[in-house]
């Protein structure tokens, strides 16, 4: 299944004489159960992105290359792939921060592959979902405040992109797919530590158990690799904090006089 192509099909609008870089691409196609690797040559400049580069193939060389992406600018999370073995965000990873040499390009793990880099990332959304942090939110403005003239909505945006790097990167899904994971957990955090009038219950009761935060080895791969400063392992201790502490109440409410319960 490799195919070395090292120069664009006729037509194609490259400069011959432009520096270039050899991709080597994971290769699987929906209903084929085999898996190899293409090599492609694209031409690049001081700011090609890895996501640049592949466009270019599936736009020159390769229009069977499948991939994924949307906002360009790392706000989307949707362009996420293993690059050199680091999970990232490919199009902010430039060609020229990577070593030199060839460049090899796959799709994140523990996640079902639907083609060649693309993965199938609805179990993280059905999962969001249930800590009652879905994909799509709007803002928990004051009561009775509108937004500033000229803006028709507005939109709450965090840290984490739901780009599941941090997924592909953990050892524990990997090794225990039953896991919640990273970016669960994170946004699990984020919900029992500032509710904004939503009940905490569910979130408690996801992660709060065996495959939940103490599953976690804190082995810190989901901070190395997340493109947005989020830093989950961290979210995960200070999840486990609560816990702890909301366990407590809870064993106070059941055997305690009720004055002697402090929140």
């Amino acid at each position: 299944m490799a195919t070395l192509l090292q120069t664009p099909r006729p037509g194609a609008d490259a400069d011959p004489a432009a520096p270039a870089r050899t991709l080597r691409v994971r290769r699987h196609r929906r209903g084929d159960s085999a898996e190899g690797w293409d090599r492609y040559t694209a031409p690049v400049g001081p700011r090609t992105t890895v996501l640049d580069a592949l466009t270019w193939v599936r736009a020159h060389l390769d229009a069977s290359l499948n991939l994924r992406h949307s906002c360009l600018h790392a706000s989307c999370g949707t362009c996420g792939m293993r690059v050199n073995g680091r999970d990232v965000l490919a199009c902010v990873t430039r060609l020229e921060d990577l070593p030199p040499g060839e460049v090899s390009v796959e799709p994140l793990r523990n996640q079902p592959l639907v083609s060649d880099l693309v993965v199938d990332i609805e179990s993280l959304y059905e999962s969001l979902d249930g800590v009652r942090l879905p994909l799509v939110r709007t803002s928990e403005g004051a009561p009775g405040s509108t937004p500033a003239e000229g803006v028709g909505h507005l939109t709450r945006f965090e840290d984490c992109v739901e780009c599941g790097l941090c997924v592909s990167a953990c050892p524990i899904v990997a090794s225990d797919p039953e896991y919640a994971g990273p970016a669960v957990l994170g946004a699990a955090w984020r919900l029992v530590a500032e509710p904004r009038d939503r009940d905490p219950e569910p979130a408690y009761a996801l992660v709060d158990g065996e495959q939940g935060a103490w599953r976690c080895h804190l082995a810190f791969e989901c901070n190395e690799v997340c493109p947005t400063d989020a830093l989950p392992a961290e979210e995960i201790a200070r999840l486990r904090g609560i816990l702890l502490r909301h366990r407590v109440v809870r064993w106070l409410q059941r055997h305690a006089r009720p004055e002697e319960v402090q929140p």
